[in-house]
């Protein structure tokens, strides 16, 4: 199945989310502000599955397992981790779907991995057709929205070593974060017109490589100028003075991913305000999802049930 197939399916979605992006600026992407100065109601929030798999928990690994407990949680949705999926087959898509709809959920968000910081053009055609494939299965599981990243240069060969050094890292021998930035803002360009038929919103999500800074990001998504190409804003990702970095890419947001760190995190810990996150985002009009990303130690049956109550208490 592809995008073109199902051209009906396609323009309801696509005018469904064209209508809740109408707020946007294309070229400003700035939202508009809430005219009636009418209190906003409640952010949905919803679950990763990274946050109950994180990699290391094998028991978790089913995204249909993962979508059983958010919903006796109590959560509104749920965002897939692509590396966690072990079968990409129509059949599977399909199951996963519907298991959610069963149990009430909005599948929500996709969060997906991909590189283009990388002097090899071939590389970054192979990441394009990659995250062109990806689009297509966040749209077979009706997902509205899904997060892409810059990828980053690879001289720190250890993550603990990129971790400790607070995601910095040089640039390859010979070549420059000018060069950088050209090759990315390329490579999205060419993914746009996929987002744009299967009604997919791509989010750049504040992460490492070129999307490290609140600037890089918003480099990007200045230059591409696409509705159809947002921001994922991450509240983890920035390891220091996160607040007027967050509040410079609210307007921009269309997945908001929020850390928690109960039992201690494995790289770091943030001690993150969420009563003054969620002042940000409303200050923007921020009426999307809010998604946790739990990345603590802790048992994630204890300690995801307390992230709820956490964000339900601000958002």
């Amino acid at each position: 199945m592809t995008c073109m197939n199902t051209r009906r399916q396609f323009l309801t979605r696509a005018a469904a989310i064209a209508a809740g992006l109408s707020s946007l600026k294309v070229n400003g992407a700035t939202r508009a502000s809430n005219q009636n100065s009418q209190p906003l109601p409640p952010n949905p929030i919803g679950v990763s599955t990274y946050s109950f798999w994180g990699f290391r928990r094998p028991e978790f690994r089913s995204i249909e397992k993962c979508i059983e407990l958010a919903s006796g949680m109590g959560f509104d949705g749920v965002e897939i981790l692509h590396r966690q999926m072990e079968d990409e087959s129509n059949q599977a898509l399909q199951r996963i779907k519907q298991r959610a709809f069963t149990l009430g959920l909005d599948l929500m968000g996709f969060s997906t991995h991909q590189g283009f910081v990388s002097p090899d053009k071939q590389k970054r055609q192979e990441n394009i057709e990659l995250t062109r494939s990806q689009i297509e299965l966040a749209y077979k599981m009706g997902i509205p929205t899904m997060r892409i990243n810059t990828g980053r240069w690879g001289t720190t060969k250890s993550f603990d070593d990129l971790m400790a050094n607070k995601g910095i890292e040089p640039p390859l021998d010979g070549y420059t974060e000018e060069e950088g930035f050209k090759w990315v803002i390329d490579s999205i360009e060419k993914i746009i017109p996929k987002a744009e038929e299967c009604g997919v919103t791509l989010g750049l999500e504040n992460h490492w490589g070129l999307g490290r800074t609140a600037e890089g990001v918003e480099r990007i998504v200045a230059a591409i100028d696409s509705p159809w190409l947002q921001v994922t804003l991450d509240t983890g990702n920035f390891l220091e003075n996160p607040y007027p970095k967050l509040e410079q890419l609210a307007p921009r947001t269309v997945l908001l991913q929020t850390k928690t760190y109960y039992g201690g995190g494995t790289w770091y810990t943030l001690d993150l305000d969420y009563a003054r996150i969620a002042k940000i985002m409303k200050a923007s009009d921020f009426r999307g999802y809010v998604s946790l990303e739990f990345e603590g130690k802790e048992d994630p049956v204890t300690a995801i049930p307390k992230s709820l109550e956490l964000l339900r208490q601000h958002f």
